[in-house]
């Protein structure tokens, strides 16, 4: 029985959230497994334009260190989130969620170029709960209930629990960072005079990910309208004469 509801559960998750949390949780398997290790993971500028190490552009983003209590964390908060953005503000929107997707991972990128950052999963973690934060402005938060506050803290507060843990905060600092760009190149900057959207989606992304909508000129043939299709009932009139 419990098998059967992790199963239903699973299987109801949003696709891009059942996808990016399904390869992190293998990428970490795979570690604790010896299949592979960290240094074949981590973010090398190096080794990705003079090896051409290419998956490294991706892998940083998917391990975030060995089983454990950090782990576990920053899987609850990944999950959750990532999955309340798919299922509220991006419903039906899965093209602009790979977007941001793509968006986010290319600034993260960059500043990795310039600073010794070798994954920045958990940037990326912070990013997402920034954006959902600032897009439900007005929900109530309790953290582990020693404090209230409302949604827009979340990352302010998730930063401080990592500098209380002895954690660096600059990977905090760059997701909070990027999910603000995003946030305000997607939803401020378009609403201010003189303002226009400036990140739009690419089309192929929508022809991917995104279920085409029925073209309002097509004209089906007579036979396919609904008036001339035999209804069920004449249909078992001549399947069972009297």
């Amino acid at each position: 029985m419990a098998y059967q509801g992790f199963a239903q559960e699973y299987l109801g998750m949003p696709a891009v959230t059942r996808a990016y949390t399904t390869a992190c949780v293998l990428t970490t398997a795979a570690v604790q497994l010896e299949f592979i290790t960290p240094f074949q993971l981590y973010f090398n500028p190096n080794l990705i334009f003079r090896k051409f190490q290419i998956w490294r552009l991706i892998t940083n983003f998917l391990f975030f260190g060995p089983l454990g209590f950090s782990f576990f964390f920053n899987m609850i908060f990944l999950y959750r989130y990532c999955r309340m953005l798919e299922e509220g503000s991006f419903r039906g929107r899965t093209a602009d969620f790979v977007f941001m997707f793509l968006f986010g991972g290319f600034l993260m990128t960059l500043f990795g170029l310039f600073a010794s950052l070798f994954f920045l999963g958990q940037a990326f973690t912070i990013m997402l709960v920034y954006v959902w934060s600032r897009r439900n402005p007005y929900i109530r938060m309790n953290f582990f209930g020693l404090l209230n506050f409302q949604a827009p803290f979340l990352p302010w507060v998730l930063m401080g629990f990592s500098l209380l843990l002895g954690n660096s905060i600059i990977i905090d600092l760059l997701g909070i960072a990027v999910g603000h760009i995003y946030y305000f190149l997607e939803d401020v900057f378009p609403n201010q005079p003189g303002g226009k959207k400036l990140l739009l989606t690419p089309g192929f992304l929508k022809m991917v990910f995104d279920t085409p909508e029925e073209d309002p000129n097509y004209n089906p043939l007579p036979e396919d309208h609904p008036e001339n299709q035999p209804r069920d009932q004449d249909q078992n009139q001549q399947q069972h004469p009297q």
